[in-house]
């Protein structure tokens, strides 16, 4: 073996791997010529060669999506920011005291009421810079040539929107001295909702989680609005601010992959890595920026760093052996959180003190000095130069990965602490501190107030925060509150093949007579474009193939590929300009881009009518937190659930039948739900709801349930369409004219064996029934609740009747309720059935399973034979016929009387 220089012979001693150190050298050596005489572009091309040939021989490529713990973007390659930094500096501070004030004085309003309405000072602490750059430089206002950018702001911050707002002369010193007070309507939300602030906020974005999901599908839909050409959005972008800990919500990086493929170049996510989430470290022991590199990075993002200031740009020039890129990389998170609750001293001693040569690198800088030694996060430069960079990228979306700190500026009483998030009742000496760290001109004879500071309209920091959202053509947060388009529904007539009764022997589902109501709307030239139907992968299921062809599947890449059916007339086809939009086996997906077109009108000045159809199990279930949110952001709509109720989905079981989710529609008050029975229900409830979403522009969304149990239609009877849409009308007389009286109550597909029951009760038992659909058991809930909460506060005056009861009182005898829903849905009519009539309901309490649909309904006690039994046991109760008739009845039909309750079979 030849001889090696000293140092060759340490690094194969060091590397045993490395059988040829020399060689290494001059490969290490060759590539840092690159770097110094060509630049890292070169640099990065030559890599990729290499690498390309390696794997084109069969080479195994370990693969790393990580950089070295320092910033992407070299100091001689950031853009420079042309703003006033001295200016944009103050304007900060007086936001960040703002933002402080406001927190505290909510929690010092009212000891004896607790005194603790809550609030985040910390959050904006650690981003005030980052929204600085972007409200200054970056974000556009809806103006004549730009259809404005689409901010999701991280909810914690909402404060320091709100101290800007102030400056800006949006907001009032009233309304920051009422934040989190909403009641008397003079408050600020906590965060951000449009529901409680519908001309700011342009999204909510707590839960967490779900802006980033929300906001990945945003971005999208843009991109889908411009290729059908229904609005110019080429020059739009999507922001959205996370916090490092949110990342670990599954919501938040489970839909990256959907950005990275369809190529989102609009999309921006700015992750506020201040290491600490609620409780401590986000990653104590690790490393939360490396660890999101690496995934954002392998799932196809272009990934920005941006870790350290201005002020390390000297010492990294200097570390010329990697001693303090080393540091860097090898700290834990645990113990970056560590010297930022401390000082210079501290930081000298444990981070530098870690090698003697990076010691020596600061041994000329003081304490004070070791203390400027900001994070990336925290440099305006800095930050500007990322937000150039991200936002003149092409063909991916952008991760900004910004290092700051929790707390920046709150000193003792929180700067860099595990306790900093919950901090929101500073001492008069912590505010003292505050006010001079970032020289606030408050005297101290008026500290005590924590007064809200304001400049005068005539100093340089308010004309040049104003002259800044000029340029950028207006104020942002903003939100359009209606679209300023009108567009015409068609009349109810022009659905006539859904509303005319079946051809004789002709049996249809309600999902086909959702399909042809579709299919119809299609076609109207006004309306039809603005519909977005949206799968998840289940249009087979649903009989929707048809419009493959008709409409197409969008698709940013057209269609590359032929596909194995295209010799079929319903054949897959993806186009450039699909109206529909296919999600796959993504339910989460699919109610982020349901929501995305149910906003439209809002975010683009489109109106845009999205039909979101799923299996109705896998709905609110599981997208209940976006449904709730949905419903803040003021979505029109219409959802979907097919195969829906406890027994209709039949050979499925347990976990795919739905028995609950009209309860869970009804929480949320802008949901307005409904189970119809027959086509002409679906075609009048959809009409209905297409004329309060789209020619009355009311901020309600509509849940509509469908079956795939196929039957005769009887078509609509004139007349009753204002009384399907309140929930409740009169479809079969009784068969007999005398006799002992019910009425039977149904909807969904368990009315027809209340139908069904009717004819028992008159042939079996001379038993004469009304029989009743009810397509929405929950307007018919909110409808008596409405009238009762009426009545109440007005003792004096005539009493309201409710719907329930207006037709009830037309006839006599009992009643009994029976769906294909828990109990609790019909349950919550009885309140406002006449008094002295009884009211029994039969429902599906209990877990699904798997089996023929006249064993779960015989299982779950809502068949014709238990509707039966129902009105004869009630008939008993109310000395109308004896008891032993509801006996008989339980024997002549084979029912076990004594089965286990299905809720707990």
């Amino acid at each position: 073996m030849s001889a090696l220089p000293d140092d060759s012979i340490g690094a194969a001693a060091r590397n045993p791997q490395d059988s040829d150190a020399q060689e290494t050298r001059e490969w290490t050596d060759a590539l840092k010529a690159v770097i110094a005489s060509e630049g890292p572009e070169r640099a990065h091309f030559l890599l990729e060669k290499l690498l390309d040939e390696a794997r084109q021989s069969s080479i195994d490529m370990p693969f790393s999506a990580n950089t070295a713990y320092v910033n992407t973007i070299a100091p001689d390659a950031e853009a420079r920011t042309p703003g006033n930094n001295d200016i944009e500096e103050r304007l900060r501070a007086y936001m960040r005291w703002n933002a402080m004030a406001m927190v505290v004085k909510a929690n010092r309003l009212h000891p004896e009421d607790g005194g603790d309405l809550g609030g985040h000072i910390s959050s904006f602490a650690s981003l005030a810079t980052m929204f600085g750059a972007g409200f200054n430089h970056f974000w556009h206002a809806e103006s004549e040539g730009h259809g404005g950018d689409l901010l999701y702001i991280q909810g914690h911050s909402s404060p320091g929107i709100y101290a800007r707002a102030f400056l800006e002369g949006r907001l009032t010193e009233e309304q920051l001295t009422n934040f989190r007070q909403e009641v008397a309507g003079k408050g600020l939300s906590s965060y951000p909702h449009p529901k409680l602030m519908p001309e700011f906020w342009q999204f909510p974005t707590v839960s967490m989680g779900l802006g980033p999901l929300m906001a990945i599908y945003q971005a999208r839909f843009l991109k889908y609005l411009h290729a059908r050409g229904i609005a110019d959005t080429a020059n739009r972008k999507v922001w959205a601010f996370l916090g490092d800990g949110e990342m670990d919500e599954v919501e938040s990086l489970g839909a990256i992959g959907v950005a990275a493929r369809e190529k989102l170049d609009n999309l921006i996510f700015v992750v506020n890595c201040n290491l600490q989430r609620l409780d401590g470290p986000v990653r104590g022991n690790g490393k939360i920026i490396q660890e999101l590199e690496g995934e954002f990075r392998g799932a196809g993002w272009n990934v920005i760093k941006l870790l350290w200031g201005s002020y390390w740009d000297p010492l990294l020039a200097r570390d010329k052996d990697g001693a303090l890129k080393k540091i860097m990389m090898d700290t834990p998170d645990g113990d970056y959180q560590a010297f930022k609750a401390n000082d210079g001293a501290f930081v000298r001693k444990n981070f530098f003190g870690r090698d003697p040569r990076t010691l020596e690198m600061v041994s000329h800088m003081s304490d004070e000095d070791i203390w400027r030694l900001q994070r990336g996060g925290h440099d305006p430069q800095k930050v500007f130069a990322a937000y150039d960079a991200a936002v003149k990228h092409e063909g991916q979306p952008t991760i900004l990965l910004i290092k700051t700190v929790k707390g920046f500026g709150m000193g003792k009483a929180g700067e860099g602490k595990n306790t900093a998030h919950q901090a929101k009742k500073l001492t008069d000496e912590d505010i003292k501190t505050f006010r001079d760290r970032f020289n606030i001109p408050i005297p101290d004879d008026q500290l005590a107030d924590i007064p809200f500071y304001k400049p005068a309209d005539n100093t340089p920091e308010m004309q040049y925060l104003h002259a800044r959202r000029k340029e950028l053509g207006g104020y942002l947060p903003h939100r359009r509150v209606k679209a300023d388009e009108t567009i015409a529904v068609p009349p109810l007539e022009a659905f006539k093949a859904v509303l005319d009764p079946t051809a004789e022997g002709r049996e249809i589902s309600t999902t086909q007579a959702y399909v042809r109501f579709l299919t119809t709307l299609l076609r109207d030239k006004a309306l039809g474009p603005r519909a977005v139907p949206i799968l998840v992968d289940e249009a087979r299921t649903f009989g929707m193939e048809g419009l493959f062809r008709q409409i197409g599947i969008y698709n940013q890449d057209g269609q590359k590929y032929t596909p194995q059916d295209r010799d079929q007339v319903s054949y897959y086809k993806e186009d450039k300009s699909g109206q529909i939009l296919q999600e796959g086996i993504n339910e989460a997906g699919g109610m982020a881009s349901w929501i995305a077109a149910a906003t439209s009108y809002s975010t683009n000045n489109r109106i845009m009518v999205p039909f979101y159809v799923y299996y109705s199990m896998f709905g609110f279930q599981r997208i209940g937190d976006l449904a709730w949110a949905a419903g803040d952001m003021q979505a029109r709509g219409f959802l979907l659930g097919g195969t829906s109720g406890r027994t209709t989905l039949n050979g499925e079981g347990l976990q795919h039948e739905d028995g609950h989710s009209h309860i869970l529609a009804g929480t949320i008050p802008n949901c307005i739900s409904y189970d119809p029975t027959f086509a002409h229900e679906v075609a009048v409830i959809l009409h209905h709801g297409l004329v309060r979403m789209v020619e009355k522009q009311d901020n309600v969304y509509f849940y509509l349930t469908l079956l795939n149990e196929n039957y005769a239609m009887p078509g609509l009877k004139e007349g009753t369409e204002e009384q399907i849409i309140k929930g409740m009308y009169l479809c079969k007389e009784a068969m007999l004219a005398k006799g002992p009286k019910v009425q039977l109550l149904g909807s969904g597909t368990i009315l027809r064996e209340s139908i069904a029951a009717q004819e028992l009760l008159a042939a079996d038992w001379g038993v004469s029934a009304d029989v009743w659909s009810c397509p929405s058991f929950n307007e018919l809930g909110r409808d008596g609740q409405d009238a009762d909460r009426w009545n109440l506060l007005h003792p004096t005056e005539k009493a309201r009747v409710s719907f329930v009861e207006q037709q009830l009182s037309k006839s006599e005898g009992p009643v009994i309720a029976s769906t294909d829903y828990m109990k609790a849905y019909a349950e919550q009519i009885r309140p406002f059935v006449p008094a002295g009539r009884s009211y029994r309901v039969l429902g599906t309490d209990g877990y699904g399973r798997s089996d023929f649909r006249t064993e779960l309904r015989k299982h779950f006690e809502i068949n014709r034979h238990y509707i039966v039994v129902a009105a004869l046991k009630s008939l008993a109760d109310d000395g109308k016929l004896p008891a032993s008739k509801a006996a008989e009845a339980i024997a002549k039909y084979g029912i076990d009387a004594d089965k286990l309750n299905p809720l707990y079979a």
